[in-house]
């Protein structure tokens, strides 16, 4: 990412007579650790950063998550704006304000409320991101169409293709669309007291599967591990008599076109992830609370769903 916008962004902060330091991070999931929010902490004092100062993160949605919570904790809090450059940067981590790094426990346990000042996205610059990373930014705007929009669902499965190949009418669509989602959501609820927590389908099982996965030093990347969420939520909704089989069936071929996995014949012991799932921060009271589709752009939340239950969904997945 640095090679393809760090010397274009440093330039134009210059002519603005703006002055900036850049501070590189490694790419990837385990970024997203104390040490190298420290690391950064460090930087900043080095550079001179003050309360009037601002933090750009530009990168993917791990920059966005470090640089944000970094942004948020430094002097108790100074101002940031997010130049996410990968889809899943500019369609779920740089809206909405949620900050975080992970704990070897749990992904995103450390982290605060921190909203950006401003959010600056351009589709031209996904032009530059291998497809791997591209797919992962696919996974969650079919989330978000699953949750609140039919008509988004329907474009994605009308125009795969174009998607895949970077169209960037279609990106410029489906990006402005999925965004408006999340915006909306989460204004009216910035907190997730409420109506926010629609945006963690797939997410619940999703994320103890990301978890496992980088604690095993084989980290799967945050589209695939969600993917695989939707497909064991929907299975979870299925078996509950909430949404028809033909719905979850119409998820599980639009992930399979995009390239995401729908099943995983190395899945972590059920058992191994639902220890995660006690510690994830949508537990409350010892409840694991999960968001479930009964449409195509509609859900409900469930917090009465049992071990069994979570075990048949994630046995599901091995296909």
């Amino acid at each position: 990412m640095a090679a393809h916008h760090q010397a274009p962004v440093l330039a134009s902060l210059a002519e603005a007579g703006l002055q900036a330091q850049a501070a590189l991070v490694p790419p990837g999931e385990a970024a997203k650790t104390l040490a190298q929010a420290e690391r950064l902490w460090n930087a900043m004092l080095r550079f001179g950063l003050d309360r009037g100062s601002v933090v750009v993160a530009l990168g993917g949605g791990v920059v966005t998550d470090l640089a944000g919570f970094v942004a948020a904790t430094y002097m108790r809090g100074i101002a940031w704006v997010a130049v996410p450059t990968s889809l899943l940067g500019q369609v779920d981590a740089s809206v909405g304000g949620k900050t975080a790094v992970d704990h070897p426990e749990c992904k995103n346990l450390i982290g605060a409320f921190h909203q950006p000042a401003a959010v600056l996205a351009d589709v031209g610059a996904l032009a530059t991101l291998p497809e791997e990373e591209l797919r992962t930014g696919l996974a969650e705007v079919v989330k978000h169409a699953m949750i609140r929009d039919a008509g988004l669902f329907g474009i994605l499965e009308s125009h795969t293709d174009a998607l895949l190949m970077y169209d960037p009418v279609r990106l410029e669509e489906v990006i402005a669309r999925s965004v408006r989602i999340k915006a909306e959501v989460v204004m009216a609820d910035e907190r997730e007291s409420g109506l926010r927590r629609i945006l963690n389908y797939g997410h619940t099982i999703g994320h103890a599967i990301e978890s496992a996965s980088l604690a095993a030093g084989a980290a799967m990347t945050h589209g695939r591990a969600v993917a695989l969420g939707m497909v064991a939520e929907a299975r979870l909704a299925e078996r509950r008599g909430l949404v028809d089989a033909k719905v979850a069936e119409r998820q599980r071929r639009l992930l399979a076109r995009f390239g995401l996995p729908v099943a995983l014949a190395d899945l972590p012991d059920p058992d191994r992830l639902l220890a995660i799932l006690r510690h994830d921060k949508k537990a409350a009271a010892g409840r694991l609370r999960f968001v479930l589709p009964t449409a195509v752009g509609a859900v409900t939340e469930a917090d009465d769903v049992t071990d069994d239950e979570v075990r048949e969904a994630i046995a599901a997945l091995r296909g």
